[in-house]
Protein backbone atom coordinates (compact mmCIF):
# COMPACT_ATOMS: atom_id res chain seq x y z
CA UNK A 1 0.00 0.00 0.00
CA UNK A 2 1.32 2.97 -1.09
CA UNK A 3 -0.18 6.24 1.23
CA UNK A 4 -0.04 9.01 -0.98
CA UNK A 5 -2.08 11.36 2.15
CA UNK A 6 -3.30 11.17 5.28
CA UNK A 7 -6.75 9.12 5.51
CA UNK A 8 -9.54 12.01 5.78
CA UNK A 9 -12.45 11.64 8.74
CA UNK A 10 -15.59 11.57 6.61
CA UNK A 11 -19.34 12.56 6.65
CA UNK A 12 -21.51 9.51 6.15
CA UNK A 13 -19.14 8.28 3.43
CA UNK A 14 -20.38 5.98 0.15
CA UNK A 15 -17.69 4.19 -1.81
CA UNK A 16 -18.43 4.42 -5.48
CA UNK A 17 -15.85 2.22 -7.87
CA UNK A 18 -15.46 1.36 -11.65
CA UNK A 19 -12.49 -0.53 -13.41
CA UNK A 20 -10.87 -0.06 -17.08
CA UNK A 21 -11.58 -4.16 -18.50
CA UNK A 22 -14.06 -6.53 -18.97
CA UNK A 23 -16.79 -4.98 -16.94
CA UNK A 24 -16.66 -1.23 -18.49
CA UNK A 25 -18.37 -1.52 -22.05
CA UNK A 26 -17.67 1.89 -24.04
CA UNK A 27 -15.48 2.92 -21.10
CA UNK A 28 -19.17 4.34 -19.47
CA UNK A 29 -18.30 3.39 -15.89
CA UNK A 30 -14.60 4.19 -15.56
CA UNK A 31 -15.48 7.79 -17.36
CA UNK A 32 -18.48 8.29 -14.92
CA UNK A 33 -16.34 7.94 -11.33
CA UNK A 34 -13.72 10.31 -13.49
CA UNK A 35 -16.33 12.74 -14.33
CA UNK A 36 -17.32 12.92 -10.30
CA UNK A 37 -13.85 13.22 -9.60
CA UNK A 38 -13.31 15.94 -11.58
CA UNK A 39 -16.85 17.73 -10.60
CA UNK A 40 -16.13 17.39 -7.50
CA UNK A 41 -12.43 18.14 -7.59
CA UNK A 42 -11.50 14.96 -6.02
CA UNK A 43 -8.07 14.34 -3.65
CA UNK A 44 -6.09 11.49 -4.26
CA UNK A 45 -5.07 10.08 -0.77
CA UNK A 46 -3.93 6.55 -1.57
CA UNK A 47 -3.23 4.03 -4.25
CA UNK A 48 -2.33 0.15 -4.62
CA UNK A 49 0.91 -1.01 -5.13
CA UNK A 50 0.65 -1.77 -8.91
CA UNK A 51 3.73 -4.50 -8.68
CA UNK A 52 0.84 -6.83 -6.36
CA UNK A 53 -1.97 -6.84 -8.68
CA UNK A 54 -1.24 -6.00 -12.23
CA UNK A 55 1.12 -7.83 -15.22
CA UNK A 56 2.87 -4.60 -17.03
CA UNK A 57 3.05 -6.83 -20.31
CA UNK A 58 -0.70 -6.59 -20.51
CA UNK A 59 -1.48 -2.90 -18.60
CA UNK A 60 1.76 -1.24 -19.45
CA UNK A 61 3.33 1.79 -18.20
CA UNK A 62 3.54 5.10 -19.64
CA UNK A 63 6.83 7.30 -19.97
CA UNK A 64 6.04 11.42 -19.79
CA UNK A 65 7.58 14.29 -20.17
CA UNK A 66 7.37 17.15 -16.58
CA UNK A 67 9.66 20.06 -17.42
CA UNK A 68 12.07 17.92 -19.45
CA UNK A 69 12.24 15.44 -16.90
CA UNK A 70 11.00 12.10 -17.71
CA UNK A 71 8.90 10.25 -15.45
CA UNK A 72 6.44 7.08 -15.51
CA UNK A 73 2.85 6.40 -14.32
CA UNK A 74 2.16 3.25 -13.39
CA UNK A 75 -1.07 1.14 -13.98
CA UNK A 76 -2.79 1.03 -10.90
CA UNK A 77 -5.93 1.49 -8.64
CA UNK A 78 -6.48 5.02 -6.66
CA UNK A 79 -9.08 6.28 -3.66
CA UNK A 80 -9.48 9.73 -3.97
CA UNK A 81 -12.54 11.60 -1.49
CA UNK A 82 -14.87 14.35 -2.44
CA UNK A 83 -17.31 16.29 -0.32
CA UNK A 84 -20.75 17.02 -1.59
CA UNK A 85 -21.89 20.21 0.05
CA UNK A 86 -24.97 21.45 1.18
CA UNK A 87 -27.85 21.36 4.20
CA UNK A 88 -26.51 17.81 4.91
CA UNK A 89 -23.07 17.48 3.41
CA UNK A 90 -21.72 13.81 2.47
CA UNK A 91 -18.47 12.17 1.11
CA UNK A 92 -17.70 10.38 -1.81
CA UNK A 93 -14.89 7.60 -1.74
CA UNK A 94 -14.07 7.16 -5.10
CA UNK A 95 -12.25 3.80 -6.72
CA UNK A 96 -10.84 4.19 -9.45
CA UNK A 97 -8.63 1.65 -11.37
CA UNK A 98 -7.98 -1.11 -13.78
CA UNK A 99 -9.19 -4.75 -13.47
CA UNK A 100 -6.52 -6.41 -11.61
CA UNK A 101 -4.40 -8.83 -13.62
CA UNK A 102 -3.93 -11.31 -10.64
CA UNK A 103 -4.43 -11.57 -6.65
CA UNK A 104 -7.81 -10.78 -6.68
CA UNK A 105 -8.94 -11.86 -3.20
CA UNK A 106 -6.14 -9.55 -1.79
CA UNK A 107 -6.99 -6.64 -3.57
CA UNK A 108 -10.46 -6.69 -2.78
CA UNK A 109 -9.86 -6.91 0.98
CA UNK A 110 -7.17 -4.30 0.46
CA UNK A 111 -10.55 -2.15 -0.83
CA UNK A 112 -12.65 -3.19 1.95
CA UNK A 113 -9.91 -2.30 4.20
CA UNK A 114 -10.29 1.26 3.44
CA UNK A 115 -13.71 0.95 3.33
CA UNK A 116 -13.92 -0.03 7.13
CA UNK A 117 -10.87 2.52 8.03
CA UNK A 118 -13.08 4.97 6.41
CA UNK A 119 -16.33 4.03 7.81
CA UNK A 120 -17.84 3.63 4.69
CA UNK A 121 -21.97 2.61 4.64
CA UNK A 122 -22.04 1.19 1.05
CA UNK A 123 -20.61 0.16 -1.85
CA UNK A 124 -21.89 1.00 -5.24
CA UNK A 125 -19.48 -0.52 -8.08
CA UNK A 126 -20.53 0.40 -11.33
CA UNK A 127 -20.35 -1.57 -14.81
CA UNK A 128 -20.85 -1.63 -18.64
CA UNK A 129 -21.56 -4.35 -20.83
CA UNK A 130 -22.47 -5.29 -24.40
CA UNK A 131 -26.38 -5.98 -25.36
CA UNK A 132 -28.90 -6.00 -27.96
CA UNK A 133 -29.95 -2.18 -27.46
CA UNK A 134 -30.39 0.51 -30.37
CA UNK A 135 -28.05 3.54 -29.37
CA UNK A 136 -31.82 5.48 -30.35
CA UNK A 137 -33.50 4.73 -27.19
CA UNK A 138 -32.41 5.48 -23.52
CA UNK A 139 -29.84 3.42 -22.13
CA UNK A 140 -30.92 0.46 -20.06
CA UNK A 141 -29.56 0.55 -16.37
CA UNK A 142 -30.01 -2.23 -13.90
CA UNK A 143 -29.09 -2.17 -10.18
CA UNK A 144 -28.20 -5.48 -8.65
CA UNK A 145 -27.43 -6.79 -4.85
CA UNK A 146 -26.36 -9.99 -3.18
CA UNK A 147 -28.24 -9.27 -0.30
CA UNK A 148 -32.06 -9.85 -0.32
CA UNK A 149 -32.90 -7.07 2.20
CA UNK A 150 -31.15 -4.17 -0.22
CA UNK A 151 -32.76 -5.01 -2.62
CA UNK A 152 -36.22 -5.14 -0.98
CA UNK A 153 -35.39 -1.33 0.52
CA UNK A 154 -33.80 0.21 -2.32
CA UNK A 155 -35.41 -1.40 -5.03
CA UNK A 156 -33.05 -3.44 -7.01
CA UNK A 157 -32.59 -7.21 -8.21
CA UNK A 158 -31.41 -9.58 -6.57
CA UNK A 159 -29.07 -11.34 -8.30
CA UNK A 160 -29.32 -14.91 -9.73
CA UNK A 161 -26.72 -15.11 -11.66
CA UNK A 162 -23.80 -18.32 -12.49
CA UNK A 163 -20.96 -18.22 -14.65
CA UNK A 164 -17.86 -16.42 -15.02
CA UNK A 165 -17.42 -12.77 -13.76
CA UNK A 166 -15.29 -10.00 -13.65
CA UNK A 167 -13.84 -7.57 -10.79
CA UNK A 168 -17.10 -5.99 -10.28
CA UNK A 169 -18.67 -9.20 -9.30
CA UNK A 170 -15.95 -10.61 -7.16
CA UNK A 171 -15.53 -7.24 -4.78
CA UNK A 172 -19.77 -7.07 -4.77
CA UNK A 173 -19.33 -10.74 -3.33
CA UNK A 174 -16.53 -9.97 -1.20
CA UNK A 175 -18.94 -7.02 0.04
CA UNK A 176 -21.65 -9.01 1.29
CA UNK A 177 -19.47 -11.74 2.65
CA UNK A 178 -18.09 -8.62 4.51
CA UNK A 179 -21.27 -7.19 6.11
CA UNK A 180 -20.50 -3.86 3.62
CA UNK A 181 -24.44 -3.11 1.76
CA UNK A 182 -22.86 -3.15 -1.72
CA UNK A 183 -24.82 -2.88 -5.00
CA UNK A 184 -24.07 -2.71 -8.73
CA UNK A 185 -25.00 -0.52 -11.20
CA UNK A 186 -24.70 -1.94 -14.90
CA UNK A 187 -25.57 -0.01 -18.35
CA UNK A 188 -26.01 -1.89 -21.64
CA UNK A 189 -23.87 -0.17 -24.38
CA UNK A 190 -24.69 -1.07 -28.31
CA UNK A 191 -22.60 -3.71 -28.83
CA UNK A 192 -22.53 -2.51 -32.64
CA UNK A 193 -20.95 0.88 -31.27
CA UNK A 194 -19.07 -0.63 -28.38
CA UNK A 195 -15.95 1.96 -28.84
CA UNK A 196 -15.38 4.41 -26.19
CA UNK A 197 -16.75 7.00 -25.84
CA UNK A 198 -20.33 6.38 -24.68
CA UNK A 199 -21.59 9.38 -22.76
CA UNK A 200 -24.67 8.51 -23.57
CA UNK A 201 -24.36 5.63 -20.85
CA UNK A 202 -22.02 7.55 -18.83
CA UNK A 203 -24.61 9.61 -18.53
CA UNK A 204 -27.31 6.99 -17.48
CA UNK A 205 -25.20 5.46 -15.23
CA UNK A 206 -24.87 9.23 -13.30
CA UNK A 207 -28.66 9.59 -13.49
CA UNK A 208 -29.06 6.34 -11.71
CA UNK A 209 -26.03 6.73 -8.91
CA UNK A 210 -28.12 10.33 -8.17
CA UNK A 211 -31.26 8.34 -7.91
CA UNK A 212 -29.70 5.80 -5.08
CA UNK A 213 -27.67 7.71 -3.10
CA UNK A 214 -29.53 10.83 -3.52
CA UNK A 215 -27.29 13.71 -4.31
CA UNK A 216 -27.61 15.76 -7.21
CA UNK A 217 -24.55 15.59 -9.36
CA UNK A 218 -23.28 17.86 -11.82
CA UNK A 219 -23.54 17.33 -15.47
CA UNK A 220 -21.15 19.29 -17.30
CA UNK A 221 -21.08 19.16 -20.79
CA UNK A 222 -22.30 15.50 -20.52
CA UNK A 223 -26.07 15.90 -21.91
CA UNK A 224 -24.51 17.84 -24.93
CA UNK A 225 -21.79 15.17 -25.44
CA UNK A 226 -24.35 12.50 -25.41
CA UNK A 227 -26.88 14.10 -27.71
CA UNK A 228 -23.69 14.84 -30.07
CA UNK A 229 -22.93 10.85 -29.52
CA UNK A 230 -25.94 9.86 -30.90
CA UNK A 231 -26.29 12.34 -33.83
CA UNK A 232 -22.91 11.37 -35.09
CA UNK A 233 -24.18 7.59 -34.67
CA UNK A 234 -27.22 8.41 -36.38
CA UNK A 235 -25.15 9.68 -39.31
CA UNK A 236 -22.85 7.12 -39.27
CA UNK A 237 -25.37 4.35 -39.07
CA UNK A 238 -27.47 5.69 -42.11
CA UNK A 239 -24.41 5.36 -44.49
CA UNK A 240 -24.87 1.40 -43.75
CA UNK A 241 -28.02 0.17 -45.08
CA UNK A 242 -27.27 -3.10 -43.14
CA UNK A 243 -26.18 -1.25 -39.65
CA UNK A 244 -29.24 0.66 -40.59
CA UNK A 245 -31.71 -1.97 -40.86
CA UNK A 246 -30.51 -3.62 -37.88
CA UNK A 247 -31.02 -0.68 -35.33
CA UNK A 248 -34.36 -0.66 -36.84
CA UNK A 249 -35.10 -4.15 -35.84
CA UNK A 250 -33.53 -3.21 -32.42
CA UNK A 251 -36.18 -0.27 -31.83
CA UNK A 252 -38.78 -2.23 -33.13
CA UNK A 253 -38.04 -5.01 -30.14
CA UNK A 254 -37.25 -2.49 -27.97
CA UNK A 255 -40.74 -0.68 -28.68
CA UNK A 256 -42.92 -3.89 -28.70
CA UNK A 257 -41.54 -4.78 -25.02
CA UNK A 258 -42.67 -1.32 -23.55
CA UNK A 259 -45.48 -0.51 -22.45
CA UNK A 260 -47.46 1.55 -24.33
CA UNK A 261 -47.61 4.34 -21.46
CA UNK A 262 -44.69 5.25 -19.20
CA UNK A 263 -45.62 3.34 -15.45
CA UNK A 264 -46.20 5.28 -12.52
CA UNK A 265 -43.08 4.41 -10.75
CA UNK A 266 -40.96 6.06 -14.02
CA UNK A 267 -43.13 9.25 -13.65
CA UNK A 268 -42.64 9.55 -9.85
CA UNK A 269 -38.88 8.74 -10.29
CA UNK A 270 -38.76 11.61 -13.04
CA UNK A 271 -40.28 14.14 -10.84
CA UNK A 272 -38.29 13.59 -7.65
CA UNK A 273 -35.08 14.29 -9.86
CA UNK A 274 -36.58 17.18 -11.00
CA UNK A 275 -37.61 18.66 -7.40
CA UNK A 276 -33.92 17.12 -5.98
CA UNK A 277 -32.31 19.64 -9.04
CA UNK A 278 -34.89 22.73 -8.50
CA UNK A 279 -33.94 22.90 -4.44
CA UNK A 280 -30.84 22.96 -4.75
CA UNK A 281 -29.51 26.71 -4.81
CA UNK A 282 -26.71 28.40 -5.21
CA UNK A 283 -25.48 28.09 -1.62
CA UNK A 284 -25.56 24.07 -1.91
CA UNK A 285 -23.55 23.91 -4.71
CA UNK A 286 -21.03 21.01 -4.02
CA UNK A 287 -17.36 21.73 -2.62
CA UNK A 288 -14.40 19.53 -2.85
CA UNK A 289 -10.34 19.32 -2.58
CA UNK A 290 -7.71 20.72 -4.99
CA UNK A 291 -7.02 17.39 -7.00
CA UNK A 292 -3.84 15.11 -8.31
CA UNK A 293 -6.25 12.47 -10.34
CA UNK A 294 -5.73 12.23 -13.80
CA UNK A 295 -8.33 13.16 -17.03
CA UNK A 296 -10.44 10.66 -18.73
CA UNK A 297 -11.67 13.16 -21.19
CA UNK A 298 -13.80 12.05 -24.13
CA UNK A 299 -12.08 12.02 -27.60
CA UNK A 300 -13.42 15.35 -29.42
CA UNK A 301 -13.64 17.50 -32.20
CA UNK A 302 -11.30 19.78 -32.64
CA UNK A 303 -13.38 21.79 -34.88
CA UNK A 304 -16.83 21.98 -32.79
CA UNK A 305 -15.76 20.20 -29.64
CA UNK A 306 -17.90 17.64 -29.10
CA UNK A 307 -17.40 14.18 -28.42
CA UNK A 308 -16.14 12.48 -32.07
CA UNK A 309 -18.42 8.38 -31.73
CA UNK A 310 -16.70 6.12 -33.70
CA UNK A 311 -18.11 4.25 -36.76
CA UNK A 312 -21.00 1.40 -35.84
CA UNK A 313 -19.69 -2.05 -37.01
CA UNK A 314 -22.18 -4.64 -38.66
CA UNK A 315 -24.33 -6.84 -35.78
CA UNK A 316 -21.90 -9.12 -34.42
CA UNK A 317 -21.05 -10.42 -31.19
CA UNK A 318 -18.32 -8.09 -29.27
CA UNK A 319 -15.27 -10.10 -27.96
CA UNK A 320 -13.85 -8.89 -24.77
CA UNK A 321 -16.62 -7.29 -22.90
CA UNK A 322 -19.49 -8.84 -21.28
CA UNK A 323 -22.65 -9.07 -23.04
CA UNK A 324 -25.87 -8.16 -21.31
CA UNK A 325 -27.33 -10.68 -19.42
CA UNK A 326 -24.35 -12.47 -20.11
CA UNK A 327 -20.66 -13.82 -18.97
CA UNK A 328 -20.46 -11.39 -16.23
CA UNK A 329 -23.75 -12.19 -14.44
CA UNK A 330 -26.46 -9.55 -13.98
CA UNK A 331 -30.12 -9.55 -14.83
CA UNK A 332 -31.19 -7.90 -17.98
CA UNK A 333 -31.18 -4.19 -17.48
CA UNK A 334 -34.40 -3.23 -16.05
CA UNK A 335 -34.57 0.69 -15.80
CA UNK A 336 -33.40 2.99 -18.58
CA UNK A 337 -31.93 6.34 -18.32
CA UNK A 338 -31.94 9.03 -21.32
CA UNK A 339 -28.33 10.20 -22.09
CA UNK A 340 -29.50 12.62 -24.57
CA UNK A 341 -32.02 15.23 -23.99
CA UNK A 342 -32.08 18.68 -22.26
CA UNK A 343 -30.75 17.53 -18.36
CA UNK A 344 -29.37 14.45 -20.01
CA UNK A 345 -32.92 13.65 -17.81
CA UNK A 346 -35.70 12.32 -20.29
CA UNK A 347 -35.91 9.50 -23.22
CA UNK A 348 -37.91 7.91 -25.81
CA UNK A 349 -37.74 4.04 -25.22
CA UNK A 350 -38.23 0.97 -23.68
CA UNK A 351 -36.07 -1.96 -22.20
CA UNK A 352 -32.92 -3.78 -23.21
CA UNK A 353 -33.83 -7.57 -24.74
CA UNK A 354 -30.59 -9.65 -24.36
CA UNK A 355 -29.38 -12.79 -25.35
CA UNK A 356 -27.68 -14.03 -21.54
CA UNK A 357 -26.94 -11.78 -18.41
CA UNK A 358 -24.41 -9.06 -16.89
CA UNK A 359 -23.17 -9.00 -13.61
CA UNK A 360 -23.02 -9.18 -9.40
Amino acid sequence: MIELEGVPELIDPVMVAAFEGWNDAGDAASTAVAHLDREWKGEVFAALDAEDYYDFQVNRPTLWLDDGVRKITWPTTRLSVVRVGGDKPRDLVLVRGIEPSMRWRSFCNEILGFAHELGVEMVVVLGALLGDTPHTRPVPVSGVTSDPDLARTMDLEETRYEGPTGIVGILQEACTHAGVPAVSLWAAVPHYVSQPPNPKATLALLNRLEDLIGLRIPLGELPEDARAWQVGVDQLAAEDSEVAEYVQTLEEARDTAELPEASGEAIAREFERYLRRRDIGPGQTPGGHATESGDASYLRDTSGGRARPPKPVRPETGSGTPSAGGPDGQPPADREDDGGADDGRDGDGPEDSSEDSPEN
